[in-house]
């Protein structure tokens, strides 16, 4: 303590000096009974690499973690705005921040852990700002960066990104609270340029502004790729052992292949360029069976064609939505082959993001293609996708379990049914639950799966003026059939299950009944993938005041920013074929083959033996219908999603809600509210509303 301390300032230390004394204790206690040591770290928000909103709450979080729990300690790591959370790391308040980069606090007074991958730093302009550099940053930073005079770059207060940039004359540096005010102030031209991360421009333009995708540009390439590190704070006793604790588990995480592999979950591994003369093509792909196996079998694609590799990114749905459109937002330019669904394909193609596909060859035998689908992959009549497999929404059950207990399915179930069925069947005991439903965050995960059923219960996600409908009495009935449901007679931790979870879940006898894609039949029916498959039942998804109109189709298409377009067409046409299809029937057998795309699939003889039910999937696509899915009169087209740009964006946040409500961290009513709020307020951003004043 000071001398000439003020009474409160000398009261203050002695808090902190017996705080200190106590933690210590308490710590030694904790070890002397056999419990984790604890390690206290603050960050900010930094999508998609760390935040409080994201899923597993982001990469670096996992690696953290991991790393720690490797080293037998327990992390916990708390979220401030970035300039409260180095305050707390420099005076101690905590153990330390994470991510920051080498060079952001005094060596004195903060001791860096090992680093492990960042991100790429760069600059972001707007479409009409033709900007480039004049060398590439490599060779000159700063004649590199000297375009730039005369103009605003905005940049996060507290980082300490790129310094260099200070030294450039006339250039004008303004600072904010995150990423996002920037973001907003460059849109709306009162600043000329922002300094960001290029993944962290795209997660925040897709997740929050989806109304500037395609009015913004990342300038390539990246000025800087960096690293990231913890900064462990030297007045803080245990900071050496943080360090040896952390960097002991991320020697691990390197050594075993974990590090790499969290980097390409996350979709954060760059492009390599192996300096050949192939054709490589970058195809962007969601993680389920079927897209396994056509990675598995694309290698007789590039025995014909020697001159192209594909690389192949298969990552779980929702972060490659994320990255597929992320790519768009930033004109990244990062993907040859994209994998899209009916949803994107009329909205990505009127925006000029995805690329035509007429004329196909002859070969190809477009007319093959089932209608409904083939309708959907068109925009103004023009074909931009090519469908992998199509799919519609029924119900599975264990027909051993049923039968046992003295029940049946009915041939058209309803939601009082499948309730029945589901509480009489639940035997957590044994590990079978009575009903599998998705639970994990997502537009394409449980938001999709509400979507439909909120339907068929009679809501709709906006009125005719587009005005946000959450707040109805049938988004609640909804909420309260889905929630009761899933957390007294389905499995524990729902918010981990999406579909390829469920998926396996059933295959290993531990659903008796799930609602889901018509796509799995395929899967639950083979005895090599199911260990229920001679026991596995079919029927029609439940209905309710409507059917449920599912409709939906995993397709292939080229984004306009590929510089490969004629080998991605090679490479599509050769994926969605015909003779595709055989040669997973001949390597696979028939019941393996991509559904719900080919009219000849089905009215092949082997196929009706070996799926026999088909005619239910084929019924299903047939009759979906996603200009009719409401009971109501709604302004959109589709059943489990809405066809406006902003729904990725609204049904991804609003997903986190509907998990919360899982975990009781929220309850269904704030759920509804602050998803009806944020609806709205999306809304009037993008045009649809106007606000109103109270």
């Amino acid at each position: 303590m000071s001398l000439d301390a003020t009474p409160e300032e000398s009261a203050m230390a002695l808090h902190r000096v017996i705080k200190r004394c106590l933690c210590l204790l308490l710590c030694g206690w904790m070890s002397a009974q056999g419990a984790e040591p604890v390690v206290e770290l603050v960050s900010g928000e930094k999508e998609p690499y760390i935040g409080v909103n994201l899923w597993k709450n982001g990469y670096a979080h996992e690696v953290v973690t991991e790393a720690f729990k490797r080293s037998g300690v327990t992390v916990h790591i708390s979220f401030h705005p970035w300039a409260r959370a180095n305050a707390m790391a420099q005076r101690g308040k905590v153990d330390g921040i994470v991510p920051v980069y080498a060079g952001a606090f005094s060596q004195q007074e903060f001791r860096l852990s090992d680093p492990f991958p960042g991100d790429s730093i760069g600059i972001l302009k707007r479409k009409d700002n033709y900007f480039q550099y004049s060398v590439p940053p490599s060779v000159n930073l700063m004649q590199a960066l000297s375009g730039l005079s005369g103009g605003v770059i905005g940049q996060v207060r507290g980082e300490s990104t790129l310094q260099e940039l200070r030294s450039i004359p006339g250039i004008q540096i303004e600072e904010v609270t995150s990423e996002l005010q920037n973001i907003d102030k460059l849109a709306i031209n009162r600043i000329q340029f922002v300094l960001i991360d290029k993944f962290t421009a795209a997660d925040l333009i897709v997740g929050y502004r989806p109304h500037y995708i395609g009015k913004l540009d990342f300038v390539y390439p990246p000025l800087a790729d960096k690293q990231f590190h913890i900064a462990f704070a030297n007045n803080r006793v245990s900071a050496d052992k943080w360090v040896t604790a952390f960097n002991q588990g991320l020697r691990k995480m390197r050594e075993d292949g974990t590090l790499d592999r969290l980097r390409f979950e996350y979709g954060l591994l760059p492009n390599v360029d192996r300096g050949d003369d192939k054709i490589r093509l970058v195809i962007g792909t969601v993680n389920n069976p079927d897209m396994v196996i056509m990675q598995g079998l694309a290698k007789a694609f590039e025995v014909q064609n020697p001159d192209i590799e594909l690389d192949w990114r298969i990552i779980n749905e929702s972060t490659l939505r994320r990255r597929l459109l992320g790519d768009l937002a930033i004109s990244d330019g990062q993907f040859d082959v994209m994998t899209i669904g009916i949803y994107e394909i009329p909205l990505w193609a009127g925006n000029g993001w995805i690329s035509p596909l007429d004329p196909l060859p002859t070969a190809y035998r477009l007319d093959d293609i089932l209608p409904t689908v083939r309708q959907s992959l068109a925009y103004k009549d023009q074909l931009y996708a090519l469908p992998f497999y199509g799919e519609s929404i029924m119900t599975y059950y264990r027909k051993d379990l049923l039968k046992k207990a003295g029940l049946e399915m009915p041939e058209h179930p309803t939601f009082a049914n499948i309730e029945l069925i589901a509480r009489s069947l639940h035997d957590p005991d044994n590990q079978v639950y009575g009903l599998c439903l998705r639970g994990k965050p997502g537009w394409g995960e449980n938001v999709a799966l509400l979507s439909s059923l909120s339907h068929a219960f009679g809501a709709r996600w906006f009125d005719m003026n587009w005005a946000p409908q959450l707040d109805s009495k049938e988004w609640r009935q909804t909420l309260d059939y889905y929630v009761d449901m899933i957390t007294t007679q389905g499995p524990p931790n729902p918010t981990s299950l999406g579909y390829r979870e469920s998926l396996d879940l059933f295959a290993q006898g531990h659903c008796a009944v799930w609602i889901d894609a018509t796509v799995a039949a395929s899967f639950l029916y083979n005895p090599e993938f199911s260990q229920v498959s001679d026991k596995t039942g079919f029927a029609p998804a439940p209905r309710g005041k409507v059917d449920q109109s599912w409709l939906w189709a995993w397709s292939l298409a080229i984004p306009a920013a590929s510089k490969h377009k004629a080998a991605a067409k090679k490479f599509i046409t050769w994926a969605t074929s015909k003779e595709y299809i055989d040669l997973v029937a001949k390597t696979k057998g028939w019941v393996a083959v991509p559904p719900g795309t080919r009219r000849s699939t089905y009215e092949n003889p082997a196929y009706h033996e070996a799926a026999p039910f088909s005619d239910l999937v084929l019924n299903a696509i047939e009759r979906s219908d996603a200009s009719n899915v409401s009971a109501l009169p709604v302004p959109y087209t589709g059943a489990q999603y809405v066809s406006i740009n902003e729904f990725s964006s609204f049904g991804a946040q609003i997903s986190l809600n509907f998990a919360n409500v899982l975990e009781n961290k929220m309850s269904i009513d704030e759920a509804l509210k602050q998803s009806q709020a944020l609806i709205k307020h999306q809304m009037i951003n993008s045009g649809y509303l106007k606000e109103t004043r109270h």
